[in-house]
This record gives C-alpha cells, sequence and structure tokens, in this order.
C-alpha cells in the first residue's frame, strides 16, 4: 500500500493548492504540465512550500480538509514551522 503525502503549492498568483497523493513529485509535474487540478491552470509557476506524509487516501483526505479550512496566515505558519 502506497503512502499518501498532502502538499502545498505556491502558485504564481501567490495563492496556494493543496493536494494529496501518492508521489508528491510526479503530482507536481503534472500541475506543471497544465493536467493537474482545474484551479492550477493558468496559475504557474509553482513552488511546492509543503508537504507532509499522511498515510491512507483516506486520511489523507482528511487531513486535506482540515487544511482547505484554515486561513490563509494558518497556512503560512504551517508552512513555516510554526503551526501543526
Amino acid at each position: 500500500m502506497a503512502l499518501w503525502h498532502l502538499y502545498i503549492l505556491r502558485c504564481g498568483d501567490g495563492s496556494f493548492y493543496t493536494g494529496i497523493s501518492p508521489d508528491v513529485a510526479a503530482r507536481l509535474e503534472a500541475h506543471r504540465a497544465g493536467k493537474g487540478a482545474r484551479y492550477t491552470k493558468g496559475r504557474g509557476p509553482f513552488e511546492l512550500v509543503y508537504q507532509e506524509p499522511v498515510g491512507t487516501q483516506a486520511e489523507a483526505t482528511r487531513r486535506e480538509l482540515e487544511i482547505k479550512h484554515l486561513t490563509r496566515e494558518q497556512k503560512e505558519a504551517l508552512i513555516s514551522g510554526s503551526l501543526n
């Protein structure tokens, strides 16, 4: 069973995109090729600013929802390491 990861990208427009994948490097390349999420199309270039191993896909999905409900300031704190 693959270990899933949560990741956060900083988009070229300064916004954040949060996603999950068992292979973050491949998913980042998909985003860069315009084959990632609809949200990221046209928002490049992308910088991977955060990732964490989560476990199963279900656990990753739950963690993704938690992160998506954070404010921008809370996401920045998570990225900088001052929020868990």
